[in-house]
């Protein structure tokens, strides 16, 4: 799922896991290695401004043998589009670790299990990552969390990298990708069928990308015949990212392109609009879109039928029906 714009501040209360780490969100370190603090200036939204973060402990800091890392998708939000998978492999973990708005959704009977749940604010997520790997290399079963599918616009690769740079490898955490139902697919179930047939994704968040590179792949993309997920498509500070969005895609695609918008999917404050790409400029502004909202932009065979986006697959090219 696209990540929550809204900064939630973590709790600052200290307390002991069982590997040792504090639990304190602002307190600078950890005492399993992993540091909550890069020693730079704090963000707004929880992140460290100090472009010179480090991994602060490495395999050789740590006695123990191994315990487990696993990466765990929670699927668009609610605790019924968790997959039966993903509920075990929480049940079975002692520590989890998380953004807080997605430790927000955890089932409370996975909470009250766990030894101890770890979570920070927006932007937190190497200081996070970092913290779920050295529990892990304490010899701790973790589950590091996130929204959606563990590969897409999120945590797995992440958290492979900085093993890496530890000197561990994933065979010595046992690390498994434990998939969920990503944002585009949630989202396109309450739109009708819009994914259809060819399907690319692009995230408008310039967290890590640059702006420059996320428009080189909607100018590839646009003239293409794919459906189109966008995900983070709007934040207050990033309302330009928006707007030229749009404009490349007007600039390859008919005002008249079916677009299908999904606030919050599966999430109390869900909304579903269905409209054209002419009309997508104008909710830049609206509550509909924002860092919880994938669009989908349709390709010029997607149309609507009873209030439902229709991809067509081929089908009727090949067969009379």
């Amino acid at each position: 799922m696209s990540t929550d714009d809204t900064t939630t501040e973590a709790s600052s209360t200290e307390t002991e896991s069982t590997c040792g780490a504090s639990k304190t969100e602002t307190n600078a370190e950890s005492k399993c290695g992993a540091s909550t603090d890069s020693g730079g200036s704090s963000s707004s939204c929880g992140a460290s401004t100090d472009d010179e973060e480090k991994v602060g402990a490495t395999v050789d800091d740590f006695d123990a043998d191994p315990g487990r890392l696993v990466t765990v998708g929670l699927g668009p939000g609610q605790p019924e589009g968790m997959t039966a998978r993903a509920k075990a492999a929480l049940a079975d973990a002692e520590h989890i670790v998380g953004y807080t708005t997605y430790v927000d959704l955890l089932p409370d009977e996975i909470v009250e299990d766990a030894d101890d749940i770890y979570s920070t604010p927006m932007c937190g997520e190497v200081s996070r990552t970092e913290e779920a790997i050295d529990r892990a290399l304490a010899g701790n079963d973790v589950a590091i969390i996130g929204s959606g599918d563990p590969n897409v616009y999120a945590l797995s690769g992440l958290a492979l990298e900085i093993l890496e740079s530890k000197g561990g490898t994933a065979s010595a955490v046992d690390f498994e990708v434990v998939p969920g139902v990503p944002a585009a697919q949630s989202c396109g179930a309450r739109l009708g069928a819009p994914l259809v047939n060819d399907t690319v994704s692009v995230s408008l968040s310039d967290h890590l990308t640059p702006m420059a590179d996320i428009e080189s792949r909607l100018e590839a993309v646009a003239p293409e015949g794919f459906t189109i997920a966008i995900y983070n498509p709007w934040s207050r500070k990033r309302r330009e990212n928006f707007q030229r969005c749009c404009e490349i895609l007007l600039e390859h695609r008919d005002p008249e392109t079916p677009v299908g918008i999904v606030h919050g999917a599966s999430r109390d404050d869900e909304e579903t609009l269905i409209t054209d790409l002419g009309t997508l400029p104008e909710l830049g502004e609206a509550e509909v879109v924002d860092m919880t909202t994938t669009v989908v932009v349709g390709n010029e065979e997607t149309y609507v039928w009873d209030d439902r986006m229709v991809t067509p697959r081929g089908y009727e090219t090949k067969y009379d029906y």
